[in-house]
C-alpha cells in the first residue's frame, strides 16, 4: 500500500515535543589533513554533501559518510573521522536535543547510524541553503525551522523500533510520553488488528490507568485512536481517485456500507461527501467558512 501517512512519528503530539539547536551549525569544509577524535554531550546530526569521510563510533567498524548520506551521533558517544575523499570532504553537522515532554526522545529510539536520504534531490537543496543561512556564531528562527525538516526525516528513515523504557513509575512526564509513543505505534500500522491491544499491554502501567492517559493525550481511547488513524489513511485514498469500497477494502473494511457509517462516525462526513469536497476545492470552489479550502477533520459534531 502506497504511504499516506506521515509515519513513525506522526502520533508524537507537537506540543510535547521540543528542539534545541545547543550550538552554531558547523559549516563543514574539510581539507585533507582534516581528522578528529571526540565525544559531545548532545546528539550531532551530520550530512554530507561533497566528498567523504571515514568514522569509527565507539570501538565498532569503520564506516564512509559520502554525499547524500547522513549519520547521528549519539549524545556522549565517542567518535573518530577523518578526511577519505575529494579535495574537501564538505557537509553540515548540527548539535542538538530533542526532547518528548521533558525526555531525551531520540535517546529511546533504535536508529540506523547512517543512511542515504531516498528523497536527496529534494534534500540537496535544502541542506544547502541551511548550510548558507547558518551565522558563525549563533541560531536563528528559520535555521531551526529548517534543520526541524532534515531531523526528521532521518529519524523516519534511520528508525527500527523503540527502546525499553525503565524510568520509575509515576513520573507524570514519563507517563505523558509513553502515551505518545504507544500513538506513534499505532500510527505506522492501524491496520494490524492486534496493535491497540499490544501498546496498552507492553506499557509499564495498570491498563485502565495507561487508557485514561492515552486518551487525555489523544482525545481516543486506543482501539478508537487505531479506527481513526484507519480513517484517515481511507481519506488519502479517497483523495487519491480510489472508489468508496475500494479505500474501504484497503483499510480492512469488507462491507462497503459499514465502512462508510465509520468513517462518517470518525470523519464526520460520508466518504462521499468527503470525495465532494476534495472536488471543490480543486475546483477553487468552497462552502462558506472555508475558503481556504482546507477544512479541519473530524468536522465538529453539533450539540445534541
Amino acid at each position: 500500500m502506497e504511504k499516506t501517512e506521515g509515519g513513525v512519528l506522526s502520533g508524537i503530539p507537537p506540543s510535547g515535543l521540543a528542539l534545541t539547536l545547543t550550538r552554531s551549525t558547523i559549516r563543514m569544509d574539510h581539507a585533507p589533513s582534516w581528522w578528529i577524535d571526540k565525544s559531545n554531550s548532545v546528539h550531532d546530526l551530520v550530512i554530507a554533501l561533497e566528498g567523504a569521510g571515514d568514522y569509527r563510533i565507539d570501538e565498532g567498524e569503520v564506516f564512509r559518510l559520502s554525499v547524500g548520506e547522513a549519520m547521528l551521533i549519539p549524545a556522549g558517544t565517542r567518535f573518530r573521522g577523518r578526511h577519505a575523499e575529494g579535495e574537501a570532504y564538505r557537509g553540515v553537522a548540527q548539535h542538538f536535543t530533542l526532547d518528548l515532554f521533558g525526555r531525551d526522545l531520540v535517546a529511546r529510539m533504535r536508529l540506523r547510524p547512517k543512511l542515504r536520504f531516498q528523497d536527496w534531490d529534494l534534500l540537496r537543496p535544502m541542506i544547502r541553503r541551511y548550510h548558507e543561512i547558518a551565522p558563525p556564531s549563533s541560531t536563528t528562527l528559520a535555521q531551526h525551522h529548517l534543520f526541524m525538516v532534515l531531523l526528521l526525516a532521518f529519524l523516519e528513515e534511520a528508525f527500527l523500533g523503540w527502546r525499553a523504557d525503565e524510568a520509575p513509575i509515576g513520573d507524570d512526564n514519563r507517563v505523558s510520553a509513553a502515551a505518545a509513543i504507544a500513538a506513534t505505534q499505532i500510527a505506522a500500522d492501524p491496520l494490524d488488528p492486534q496493535i491497540a491491544r499490544r501498546v496498552v499491554a507492553s506499557a509499564p502501567y495498570n491498563p485502565d490507568y495507561f487508557r485514561r492517559e492515552f486518551r487525555r493525550q489523544t482525545g481516543f481511547t486506543p482501539r478508537k485512536f487505531q479506527e481513526f488513524k484507519r480513517m484517515e489513511r481511507a481519506m488519502a485514498l479517497l483523495e487519491a481517485g480510489r472508489g468508496v469500497g475500494e479505500a474501504g477494502a484497503a483499510v480492512g473494511y469488507a462491507d462497503p456500507y459499514y465502512f462508510s457509517r465509520m468513517f462518517r462516525r470518525y470523519i464526520g462526513v460520508s466518504p462521499l461527501g468527503f470525495k465532494e469536497s476534495v472536488r471543490r476545492r480543486r475546483e477553487g470552489r468552497f462552502p462558506h467558512g472555508e475558503e481556504d479550502g482546507q477544512p479541519f477533520f473530524p468536522l465538529p459534531r453539533p450539540p445534541r
